[in-house]
């Protein structure tokens, strides 16, 4: 997607250990319009899909999935990454491995809102190494439900995650894949 890679050309950050930064527009400070154009665009991809749920992990991916959730007509459900009082005992859970924040953690979703037969897409801010999509994927098949799809506004494709989900057939939708932001600069891949 031209505009997203404009945008991260324009505003997005990189810092060391292979960090973009696009807080200022994506995912801290939400540019409304950006997310809009966002979220048209996944739908494009996946609408024959009849997907009757989106799914992502709290915290930066609920904004993109609320943004295509408006176009499918479907409801936006997150895994959570803490329990609060008010939360069933009955829940899926993974395990999953943060790059961003370096550490695991342990995501879940309650039985009652994920069930066998609903055909879910699942949409994250930031594809890198794949495992918050492998969680999700995860919780999906732990709940007998469909697997229509995984979309990511922007994946690192130089760290493998996409490659990998593709390899085991996933319908895998990145608007913007890097390559590489070596020094800074960052190259995006083409893409059909």
């Amino acid at each position: 997607m031209k505009l997203l890679e404009e945008r991260i050309l324009r505003d997005g950050k990189v810092y060391p250990g292979e960090v973009l930064k696009v807080g200022g527009f994506l995912n801290h400070l939400i540019d409304d319009g950006l997310l809009e154009e966002i979220g048209k665009d996944i739908y494009a991809h996946f609408r024959d899909k009849n997907v009757n749920k989106l799914i992502t992990i709290e915290a930066s991916g609920i904004a993109i999935a609320c943004y295509a959730a408006r176009h499918f007509h479907a409801p936006v459900l997150f895994a959570k990454k803490s329990k609060t009082a008010n939360i069933s005992s009955d829940c899926y859970t993974t395990e999953v491995v943060s790059y961003t924040h370096g550490g695991k953690s342990t995501v879940f979703v309650e039985k009652e809102y994920l069930r066998a037969g609903d055909r879910v897409l699942i949409i994250d801010d930031f594809l890198a190494h794949g495992e918050a999509m492998r969680g999700l994927i995860e919780l999906v098949g732990q709940a007998g439900a469909v697997l229509v799809g995984c979309a990511a506004a922007i994946e690192k494709g130089f760290q493998g995650g996409g490659d990998a989900l593709r390899a085991k057939g996933v319908d895998l939708y990145s608007l913007a894949v890097i390559d590489s932001m070596d020094e800074g600069k960052i190259v995006f891949r083409e893409q059909d």
